[in-house]
């Protein structure tokens, strides 16, 4: 494999083996990749602390296999500081791509919606539109875009989202919760106005989410509720 510098952003570490970690990058240009570290004994070494969320990294990766050694890393700009909510916000963005994306393929696109979010929280604008945005973004990355116009076509006042077919309307009564069809239009038309909206909002995006993750629940979710 030919080596290159490419910038990327920490989403996951953990131990390895003796003196080395497993590492999860959102590279810039081959999407998700898992890499090794060796993590030096000198005092001298900064790269652990480098080796951070949210922090702009460029890094030089080596090796033929689908699991890489990090050759190099250095700082690409100065760490986005959050904290409170906007921390948990940031964990669960990286939690998303950790779980649902594929290795060694490029998302351009995530990846500067992804760096865009995390400068956005660190700015401490409002978490459900950030949220909201990249979960849509990903899902279209996904190949998941969602088809909002039969709700145009129809004149129901509540609607299902089923995975496999999408909209249909909320005549026969489901387990699940049915949703407005004028906040649903809204949210076609990007007007995110209202709470009652982005309430409406969320909730399809966890649902579809959740069906995702063949329900297995999100570690960061639970930062939410025991801080709340």
């Amino acid at each position: 494999m030919e080596e290159f510098e490419q910038s990327a952003f920490l989403l996951h570490s953990r131990p390895y083996r003796e003196n080395q970690i497993l590492l999860e990058f959102l590279t810039s240009h081959q999407g998700k990749i898992s890499a090794i570290s060796y993590l030096g004994h000198s005092l001298k070494s900064n790269k652990k602390a480098l080796l951070q969320p949210f922090s702009p990294l460029k890094i030089v990766l080596k090796g033929k296999g689908n699991l890489k050694y990090l050759q190099r890393v250095e700082p690409a700009r100065k760490s986005y500081q959050l904290s409170g909510n906007y921390l948990y916000s940031g964990f669960y963005l990286n939690e998303l791509q950790v779980r649902l994306l594929g290795e060694h393929i490029p998302y351009d696109e995530l990846y500067c919606q992804y760096q865009e979010s995390i400068k956005q929280l660190s700015k401490q604008r409002p978490i459900e539109f950030i949220l909201r945005h990249f979960e849509n973004r990903l899902l279209e990355e996904l190949g998941m875009t969602i088809d909002y116009s039969p709700l145009f076509s129809e004149n129901n006042s509540h609607y299902y989202y089923l995975p496999e077919k999408g909209f249909v309307p909320a005549i026969t009564k489901l387990v699940q919760t049915g949703y407005n069809s004028m906040h649903l239009k809204a949210i076609a038309q990007e007007d995110l106005s209202s709470k009652e909206v982005m309430q409406t909002y969320k909730g399809l995006m966890r649902q579809i989410i959740n069906h995702l993750l063949d329900g297995k629940p999100l570690n960061s979710r639970k930062l939410f509720t025991k801080n709340s």
